[in-house]
């Protein structure tokens, strides 16, 4: 057998569900005096299982804390075989946890849970991501006032938005804070989170529905700031630049607006 034939044939027997070795695979390897080849395989499939259960169990500790040990290794297990890792990090095995949770339980099971899969995840990916060059307020204050009208931003790296529409935060505090953990419910109205990364620390926060609609559109549907003062004004009247500013230095000062040249403050 050549050796990219057998190292696919090992990768193959490690991402498998069971241990037992196939035949080409035992014959391909000499045991020792105290170990037998299919033995000593079998601790290496096992081993290799345990680790990735340990990981999702570290990505999702609220999850396995609502689940307990049992039946969260059995939907581990599940999502293991069914989205097996495939980059060269562990880092990534979880990504797929919340689409796999949705299909795998009926929707009244399994929303609650993949909404709180989506919130831990959204933390793992807020304290690994990229630096960035947050935009500052001296920026702002070193900005031309004619530029403000036309200017248009983008969200730093690190910045994720999350509407959850059951208790999953206090979930999550409750596991975090190591205080008692209730059940989960649905609330009386989707709460909209932010959560990011500042001073290597993930923080997080709820807001109100007015400013998560203005976020939304300046971030994603990349209003300029003269179309978010004019958007606001319907709601806020002469009050609308107040608020425009006031959310907008808000924002700058957590480090949620990005400023690369290519992609954060863009002119018209």
């Amino acid at each position: 057998m050549r050796l990219n034939d057998w190292q696919l044939t090992f990768e193959r027997y490690l991402l498998g569900h069971s241990a037992t070795v196939s035949p080409e695979l035992g014959a391909s390897l000499v045991g020792g005096p105290t170990l037998a080849v299919d033995t000593g395989l079998a601790i290496y499939h096992n081993a290799y299982q345990a680790r990735l259960q340990e990981v999702l169990r570290g990505d999702y500790p609220t999850i396995w804390h609502w689940l307990g040990d049992d039946e969260f290794e059995q939907l581990a297990a599940a999502y293991i075989r069914q989205c097996p890792s495939t980059h060269y990090s562990l880092r990534w095995l979880g990504k797929s946890f919340e689409g796999f949770i949705h299909q795998h339980l009926a929707p009244e099971q399994g929303a609650a849970l993949a909404e709180l899969a989506a919130l831990e995840w959204a933390f793992t990916l807020a304290f690994d991501a990229p630096p960035g060059t947050p935009l500052t307020l001296q920026d702002m204050a070193n900005l031309p006032p004619e530029d403000w009208p036309t200017l248009r931003f983008c969200r730093s790296p690190g910045v994720h938005l999350l509407t959850c529409r059951f208790n999953s935060l206090a979930l999550w505090r409750a596991v975090k804070d190591k205080t008692e953990f209730f059940r989960s419910a649905a609330l009386d109205r989707p709460q909209l989170l932010v959560i990011w990364r500042g001073q290597m620390i993930c923080q997080y926060r709820s807001v109100e529905p007015t400013e998560a609609t203005a976020l939304n559109r300046m971030i994603q549907e990349g209003w300029s700031f003269a179309e978010f003062c004019t958007e606001l004004a319907v709601l806020h009247g002469e009050a609308a630049s107040l608020q425009a500013a006031t959310w907008l230095k808000q924002w700058i000062h957590d480090g949620w607006l990005q400023t690369s040249e290519e992609l954060s403050i863009i002119k018209l």
